[in-house]
């Protein structure tokens, strides 16, 4: 079995969407399992505690979660650029998987969706691949040769899939085909890594 987490933060809905049909893509390849996980928000007041189970969707992420994975889809709405601060903090609380060296090697992509068409997207696709780099994992975007790539009028980069919502929280055809390319390209990608090949 190839597992591949997806691991994003959402708190409009689009990126949670996105986190889907990356799982779409993941699970058309015969043998693959997607996992779903989530960040909790961050708060101000440090007595705040978080349910250890969010209300809905997927459940939080564990470090376990990263270890056992075969490769990973990293997702997060645009906040000025960059990913969102609940994301960032769980990826900054992943010192013992970086001396572990537990990532190393496994395929990893990045996915993002912003309120405007020029709202970060790229920045913040690329700056999420940091510290997927600083892991060891191996980055995987989308080639021009995916056809949506090269006909979306809304969402979609080289770097990842991306999502424009401002006046639309639905996906557009061509979002939703980029993000299942990306999910399956990584598991494929994943498979043949597990093999030596």
């Amino acid at each position: 079995m190839t597992k591949i987490l997806i691991l994003y933060y959402s708190r409009n809905g689009t990126t949670a969407q996105m986190a889907n049909y990356i799982a779409h893509g993941v699970e058309s390849v015969e043998g693959a399992e997607a996992v779903l996980r989530t960040v909790p928000d961050i708060s101000a007041a440090c007595e705040k505690t978080i349910a250890s189970i969010p209300a809905n969707g997927a459940i939080y992420a564990t470090i376990d979660d990263l270890k056992n994975c075969d490769g990973l889809a990293l997702g997060s709405p645009t906040h000025f650029g960059n990913m969102a601060a609940p994301l960032k903090y769980f990826i900054d609380n992943t010192t013992e998987i970086w001396f572990s060296g537990a990532l190393v090697g496994k395929p990893a992509g990045v996915f993002t969706s912003t309120g405007s068409m020029h709202g970060g997207q790229e920045s913040t696709l690329l700056t999420m691949l940091l510290p997927l780099m600083h892991h060891g994992m191996l980055l995987l975007g989308l080639p021009y040769t995916t056809n949506a790539l090269r006909e979306t009028t809304t969402g979609g980069t080289p770097y990842g899939p991306s999502h424009v919502s401002m006046d639309h929280v639905e996906l557009s055809n061509d979002e939703k085909s980029l993000c299942r390319t990306l999910g399956s390209r990584l598991t494929k990608t994943a498979r043949l890594l597990k093999q030596g090949l």
